[in-house]
């Protein structure tokens, strides 16, 4: 059996994960990559021995052989690149968030599925060791009645990071901390806590110079009955401190901590098990950045459902279940109220072009 062949959807910050992500998962190989900047795209063909492309339906057209395309573009991008990856009848792997409005999420779910091809969200915390073993634990019932769950974002993003490049804290293309960087443990906390009933929440721009938010606190109320508060900023100084979730319920509490959700802080249930003294220990794990070891976990899962036909972890339905979450948490600060979810948002500004003055 062949390898499926991978081409790249821009060369930003990301880029090195995908392309490390690639060469090491078997039955996979990369075959070209492409972005808008010229050198860009240049200096990663060159640096991974592959040829390069500005232009997507370029790249496409002169290697059909290319059976996925990993869209790293842009957020607000997101949804036109599908779209037209879709049209070539090529399987697409999309970088969090899988867009910035669930009307653009939905556009992806529709082309993907008129073009009978498969479509990927990048969720890759999801397979970080210490948050397997927590889901393994939810899904056996360890904690009983869930109380309270929590997850913690705070990371260093100076003035220097947004002004890297022009999309970067712009409601059009990017959003902020919510719908950036803390967009991960969003995923993770709905996915170990449960549809979300409301959402009431703040934010701020506090030290750097964007249009949307660097700070925010979010609570929430979960269908099951539970509550849970959200805090994101990218204000912490100097340096990258957590990314953290934590999960109480009547008969236990997991923490999982360290800068990137990598590191076991708490595991405790009322109803012990001899494996237990030793989970803390063993579930340790020390990435080199925030973005974790879970790319090849994740790149993997995308070659094993591809060439079996099987469910994915996080297809577009699920990663438009946090996009939907993260939608009513701007909405309710655009109005200053509690929203319920299922909504439409009217007032959410995320993805929507700046005003002109």
């Amino acid at each position: 059996m062949r390898d499926l062949m991978f081409g790249l959807m821009g060369c930003g910050r990301i880029t090195k994960k995908h392309v490390a992500a690639i060469h090491d998962v078997e039955g996979a190989t990369l075959a070209s990559v492409c972005d808008v900047v010229g050198d860009r795209a240049r200096q990663w063909g060159d640096r991974a021995g592959v040829p390069h492309y500005r232009d997507l339906d370029e790249m496409l057209g002169n290697q059909p052989e290319i059976d996925v395309v990993c869209i790293l573009t842009p957020s607000g991008n997101h949804a036109d690149h599908c779209v037209q990856v879709a049209s070539h009848g090529k399987h697409v792997v999309v970088e969090k968030p899988m867009a910035l409005r669930l009307q653009d999420a939905d556009r992806m779910i529709m082309a993907c599925d008129n073009a009978g091809v498969r479509l990927f969200v990048v969720k890759q915390n999801r397979y970080n060791i210490p948050i397997q073993r927590l889901r393994r634990a939810l899904e056996e019932g360890r904690f009983g009645k869930l109380v309270l769950g929590t997850a913690r974002v705070r990371w260093c993003r100076p003035q220097a990071y947004y002004d890297q490049d022009a999309w970067r804290g712009t409601w059009a293309l990017d959003g902020g901390v919510l719908a950036n960087q803390a967009s991960h443990h969003i995923d993770l906390l709905e996915w170990m806590m449960g549809d979300v009933a409301t959402v009431f929440a703040k934010t701020a721009t506090q030290l750097v110079d964007v249009e949307t938010e660097d700070t925010a606190v979010v609570v929430l109320t979960f269908v099951n009955g539970a509550l849970g508060i959200i805090e994101a900023t990218t204000a912490t100084r100097p340096t990258d401190l957590e990314g953290s979730i934590s999960v109480l319920g009547e008969r236990g509490t997991v923490v999982v901590g360290g800068f990137a959700a990598n590191e076991m802080k708490a595991w405790q249930f009322v109803d012990e098990r001899p494996e237990d003294a030793s989970v803390v220990g063993d579930t340790r794990t020390m990435p080199e950045d925030v973005y974790g070891f879970g790319h090849k976990a994740f790149l993997n899962n995308v070659v094993t459902c591809i060439r079996e036909d099987g469910a994915a972890l996080v297809d577009g339905l699920e990663g438009r279940r946090s996009l939907e979450l993260i939608n009513a948490i701007y909405e309710s600060v655009e109005i200053g109220q509690e929203v319920s979810l299922r909504f439409r948002p009217t007032h959410c500004r995320l993805g929507e072009p700046r005003p002109k003055k």
